[in-house]
């Protein structure tokens, strides 16, 4: 949100990687580092970046677990597609794998990622807590910054009109809203997010001016 973030590298990954019990050599944990980096940099993604990635890296900070359920939380982004957490969850199973990070670890780290679907923290649930509030962070940002995410996010689903656009885009508005908490670790940043979240949803849902022409 403005700020600067730590740059992104397999290094980064790989402590990460590391500290969470990973086992495997580190031209392993190199080269899984660089895919994800190479998905995060996709010419698709117009907000779903590396920079959404290191922003979310730097906001959970030394937190091994919640850290690599990042790395993976949209490491599939298709806009065309409805189950891109569903395919993340599984990719980073696949590729925490091949780091021989332990598997209770990368069960929790699954579980994690598919969170990201709806954001929904059940009580006691610090880690999904931590990710969910880094995720959902730019909610809160001053409105200019916000109104520059949401012309990303719609420039990541160019490929549908206006008018299923704002139907989609209230609906997933609305979720947000429905949710009791948005911010547990930050909670004051609550407010600002709902005041954004409900700016933009009265933008989307009201009429069009008529053409009088």
């Amino acid at each position: 949100m403005g700020t600067e973030t730590t740059p992104l590298t397999a290094d980064r990954f790989a402590a990460a990687a590391r500290a969470a019990g990973a086992t495997a050599p580190d031209s392993v944990l190199a080269e899984v580092g660089t895919e994800l980096i190479n998905r995060w940099s996709e010419p698709q993604r117009y907000y779903h970046t590396g920079e959404h990635l290191a922003a979310c890296l730097d906001l959970v900070g030394d937190e091994p677990v919640v850290a690599l359920a990042v790395w993976g939380h949209d490491a599939v982004y298709d806009p065309t597609a409805a189950d891109n957490e569903e395919r993340s969850a599984v990719l980073t199973g696949e590729l925490l794998t091949e780091c021989q990070v332990p598997a209770p670890v990368i069960e929790e780290v699954v579980r994690l990622v598919r969170l990201t679907a709806g954001h929904a923290v059940s009580p006691g649930d610090r880690n999904g807590a931590l990710l969910a509030d880094a995720d959902l962070a730019i909610l809160a940002a001053p409105w200019p910054d916000y109104v520059r995410y949401v012309a990303a996010v719609r420039a990541e689903y160019a490929h549908v009109p206006d008018d299923l656009w704002r139907i989609g885009r209230s609906t997933v508005l609305q979720s947000l809203l429905a949710l009791p908490t948005l911010y547990h670790h930050t909670p004051a940043l609550e407010p600002t997010a709902r005041a954004n979240l409900h700016r933009e949803l009265a933008s989307l849902t009201a009429t069009p001016p008529q053409d009088r022409s």
